[in-house]
């Protein structure tokens, strides 16, 4: 089975914990319910950022460092997208109901 092309956004799954690894956020698409909080954990050795894409979104990490953590509790629903930073490519959503 190929993996999914870039053009075909994911399914959406449920959980509270991504990883970021290979320059990757996993997974690329979270579903959760509002009041749960979110951790992100780099695995990568380079340093990576969670941050929402536009202007005034809530997800706004330092630069994570191998295995440092960061942690949103979303309480509003929608669907947040969110990048690195310091890779623009790596990009991600997380959809709140």
């Amino acid at each position: 089975m190929s993996p999914p092309s870039s053009s075909t956004p994911a399914a959406p799954v449920s959980g509270n914990v991504v990883a970021i690894k290979n320059f990757a956020f996993a997974p690329a698409a979270l579903k959760v319910k509002a009041g749960t909080t979110v951790t992100w954990t780099n695995q990568d050795t380079d340093a990576h950022t969670v941050t929402s894409a536009g202007s005034g979104g809530p997800l706004r990490s330092a630069a994570l460092s191998t295995h440092a953590t960061y942690r949103y509790t979303f309480t509003k629903p929608g669907t947040y997208h969110y990048l690195c930073t310091i890779h623009p490519f790596m990009t991600a959503t997380v959809e709140v109901t």
